[in-house]
């Protein structure tokens, strides 16, 4: 689990409070509910919009509670000038008597939820944590997702300043190749969570499930590209750590985290089969032979996984565009590719991944047909 794993519920005993800012004119109605949330938050008050928009841009809440009704600037207005500030925090609107129709209007307009003033102790509490929740869970992803891109960017300029030995710059070009699937997925899950974030306060309850879904396949894509990067870092003095691992599960995985659970990859065979192994380099392995498979036209991907005496046996059969025999045998060499945009590296990274596990990879292609790759593991027992 990365640092800093997320978590659908605020934990203010090992953290400090979440800072919550309250607006409303009226002296009363603004200190009993900063009061009632006390306990559970930090609270800062303001009794106009202008004042709540200076503080807002000073410091970073979880989320506003705001009264629609305000002289000078209302909260429909005010809403308008926080989304410009801060497009993730949680803005919880105040409605009196008569002003549903606004309160809807607000929800329209970004707001996350709304309650009727007074509020209801028990539900403006609960509110207020949902929401504040959504706003750290939604802020993390978004940090996340930066680093990654700013890892990568690092890593390219790295590579071009500072003109590494020949084994460096091929690990530095192999990491950035073995990232590019994973990156793209923590943003496209990213959009899905802003998505979603953005209409659970207005949609069924069993969206939170699939926010809580995508935050788990864009935590396993972040790990993924951190290990990557550290492997690359630490390449000359650290040796790959091999444990007891099921290659089904790690199949699975890279299906269901880097391939958005492709429906077009079938995997059939055991339920479980055990080898001596590093996750990751084995999820690297697996990841380049599938996107080779789709990127080839592939409608189907087979794979079957079963063991055999000591071995263990994969067989990932496609239905993609095939392959002559010369470009096969210059694929399998390395640095070789048919791809506009492709670097050579797939196959020999698989090649050297799979020597180092003491396995095997033999390919049969044919054109307009497809392509077969076996796999041969040591078998460890259970």
């Amino acid at each position: 689990m990365l640092p800093g794993a997320l978590s659908g519920t605020l934990n203010t005993s090992v953290a400090e409070k979440p800072l919550v800012l309250v607006v409303d004119d009226e002296y009363g109605p603004r200190e009993s509910i900063a009061f009632t949330l006390s306990a559970d938050f930090s609270v800062d008050t303001a009794e106009r919009a202008a004042e709540a928009l200076t503080k807002l841009r000073a410091k970073s809440y979880a989320a506003v509670v705001l009264d629609i009704r305000m002289p000078e600037m209302d909260g429909i207005r005010a809403l308008e000038e926080i989304r410009k500030i801060d497009r993730e925090i949680s803005v919880i609107m105040l409605t009196g008597y008569g002003t549903l129709a606004t309160a809807q209007q607000a929800i329209l307009g970004g707001a996350n939820q709304y309650l009727r003033k007074p509020p209801d102790i028990h539900e403006l509490i609960s509110a207020v944590k949902k929401n504040a929740a959504r706003t750290i869970e939604l802020r993390l992803h978004a940090k996340m997702s930066r680093e990654a891109l700013e890892l990568n960017a690092a890593l390219r300029r790295e590579i071009s300043e500072k003109q590494p030995q020949v084994w460096q710059a091929r690990a530095a070009v192999e990491l950035v190749h073995d990232l590019a699937n994973p990156l793209t997925v923590m943003i496209g899950y990213a959009g899905l969570l802003v998505e979603e974030a953005e209409d659970i306060a207005r949609q069924q309850p069993e969206r939170a499930e699939k926010l809580k879904g995508y935050s788990g396949i864009v935590e396993k894509a972040a790990e993924y590209c951190h290990h990557l990067a550290d492997n690359w870092r630490q390449a000359s003095r650290k040796t790959t750590e091999f444990t007891q691992l099921d290659l089904v599960s790690v199949v699975k995985e890279v299906r269901h985290v880097i391939f958005f659970g492709n429906s077009a990859i079938d995997i059939t065979g055991d339920d479980q089969a055990w080898i001596k192994g590093a996750r990751f380099e084995l999820a690297r392995v697996f990841q380049n032979l599938f996107k080779n498979a789709l990127e080839a036209n592939a409608t189907k991907v087979e794979v079957s996984i079963r063991t055999t005496g000591d071995n263990v046996e994969v067989a990932i059969s496609d239905n993609g565009g095939g392959m002559d025999t010369e470009t096969l045998r210059n694929a399998l060499r390395g640095g070789f590719t048919t791809k506009t945009n492709g670097t050579g590296l797939g196959l020999s990274i698989c090649r050297h991944l799979l020597g180092v596990h003491g396995a095997t990879l033999s390919m049969d292609s044919t054109p307009s047909r497809g392509t077969i790759s076996r796999l041969i593991f040591p078998a460890a027992p259970e």
